[in-house]
């Protein structure tokens, strides 16, 4: 990280019109950017960021105990005694400072985002593994980071500007050519991305969710929109699914983008699908041109998936041929559509559907495959949009030939109290199978127990994720590992 006068920092702000006043020596050299007083280090600037739950100027005098060298604030301090850095925003504008220090690392790298409400993860790693036929390629999003050399534990899909600015900074450091990042519409809504400029933008769908966030589709979809519209490079590729109503307005607001899906007019499409437990494949046209190609990894709507991958690859300079490959040579995205085939015939699929759409979806793409019982495994986050519930347990009852109701992360809530809730829905199925099990672990083993030769189990909610949240505690626990775990114990071989 490179230091800057707190005039050569104020000066960025104000370009970009975020700086109101500043306060106190000018002269002041910032060595980093902090906006948690716990991870402060000594010539920091701290940024007192108004959140949720706490505010940041509550903090200051703690921060500048600890060696804070100056403050951003949106207000100024009764009593402070280092300079002030007075904006709008501390939040935004924290991002940009960063990326100031950093050396504005978004430059030095070909940048691509992906938005949407479903496929973000599994999209970007397919991009990656294409863009990594020929490039070292970083990557941010909601299952891990990787800056090149290392992977680590994602602890959120967008993180605070920062902090993906320093992430961005290691991957310059470490050769990286390029990265690709998940933009939430938190992420994008908060200000988080300020700082970043995109070489590729990717929008996938927009379904109902985050609408105990944002309080509606419209709102919801003017964050989605405001990626395009404010983080984009000059020369700049904007890719838009004509397959979804939103990915069609988009397109029609910025006509110079590409378009992917099953529909026919696509600029980059899909035809002849072939579905089964042990991968897609399909016949991939770009701009005419037609290549057959084999995806590891099941479900029809991973099909979108891939277009969208191919679409912003292709935008950038990468040859069918290498799209091909990087497709077909993409390894498996943890905790979604991960399979398991036991040697009794048995599959079991974990995946992050946590949606009604992307629930839905799922199931759809399961009974494509299925040629048994289709076992669902799932519940819902407690303090989250709570119409979910019983619109997805009535899609489950509709879907599945049996239901295990269980927790997912309750957080302050009872489990069973959510359970009820998803049960409002599944009984206006009439004769719908279910049944209660609380416990997540017991009861993915007694779904995967209710299986057998033919049968899917899908069990879904969680992916990825390595705990269960219950009342402000992560209590170790992992989908995936629940599956091997039963595996082992009933001596199941699987693949």
């Amino acid at each position: 990280m490179n230091k800057k006068s707190l005039k050569t920092v104020a000066e960025g702000l104000k370009i970009k019109g975020f700086l109101k006043d500043i306060v106190g020596d000018e002269q002041t050299i910032i060595e980093g950017v902090a906006f948690d007083s716990r991870n402060l280090k000594k010539g920091d600037l701290f940024c007192c960021v108004v959140g949720d739950n706490t505010d940041g100027h509550l903090f200051a005098e703690d921060a500048i105990r600890s060696g804070a060298v100056a403050l951003m604030c949106s207000r100024i301090p009764t009593s402070v005694s280092v300079p002030v850095l007075l904006v709008e925003d501390v939040r935004r504008a924290m991002g940009l400072v960063s990326s100031l220090l950093e050396g504005d690392p978004c430059r030095s790298m070909t940048l691509v985002s992906v938005t949407g409400t479903n496929g973000k993860s599994t999209t970007t790693y397919m991009i990656r593994s294409i863009m990594s036929q020929r490039l070292k390629v970083g990557l941010l999003g909601t299952i891990e980071y990787h800056d090149g050399d290392r992977s680590f534990k994602a602890d959120r899909t967008t993180p605070e500007g920062p902090d993906i600015q320093a992430l961005l900074g290691r991957m310059v450091v470490s050769g990286c050519d390029g990265c690709v990042m998940e933009a939430s519409s938190h992420g994008i809504s908060q200000g988080r991305l300020e700082g970043l400029s995109f070489d590729v933008a990717v929008f996938t769908n927009l379904t109902q969710e985050h609408l105990d966030y944002h309080g509606d589709m419209e709102s919801y979809f003017k964050a989605k929109t405001d990626l395009f519209d404010s983080y984009m490079k000059d020369d700049s590729s904007k890719i838009f699914n004509l397959d979804d109503r939103y990915g069609r307005a988009l397109h029609s607001r910025f006509p110079d983008g590409i378009s992917y899906g099953i529909a026919s007019d696509a600029d980059v499409r899909a035809d002849n699908l072939s579905l089964g437990v042990d991968g897609i494949g399909f016949d991939l046209t770009i701009e005419g041109s037609t290549s057959p190609v084999r995806i590891p990894i099941i479900g029809r709507y991973n099909v979108s998936n891939a277009l969208a991958a191919a679409a912003a690859c292709w935008s950038i300079g990468f040859s069918r041929e290498e799209i091909v490959t990087g497709l077909e040579m993409l390894p498996a995205v943890p905790g979604r559509m991960e399979r398991f085939v036991f040697d009794n015939g048995l599959c079991a699929v974990v995946d992050y559907a946590h949606s009604p759409d992307a629930l839905e979806n799922l199931l759809r793409s399961l009974r494509e495959l299925c040629k048994g019982k289709l076992i669902s495994v799932f519940g819902l986050g407690g303090e989250r949009f709570r119409d979910n519930r019983w619109t997805m347990g009535e899609i489950a009852a509709k879907m599945a030939d049996h239901l295990v109701l269980t927790m997912d992360n309750p957080r302050g809530e009872d489990p069973e109290d959510i359970v009820e809730d998803i049960l409002t829905g599944v009984r206006k199925i009439p004769d719908a199978s279910f049944e209660i099990v609380i416990e997540r672990e017991k009861a993915v083993q007694i779904a995967l127990d209710l299986g057998g030769a033919g049968d899917i189990v899908a069990i879904s909610g969680k992916g990825p994720e390595s705990y269960i949240l219950i009342k402000g505690r992560k209590i170790p626990y992992s989908d995936s590992q629940a599956v091997v775990s039963w595996a082992g114990s009933r001596k199941r071989d699987w693949r």
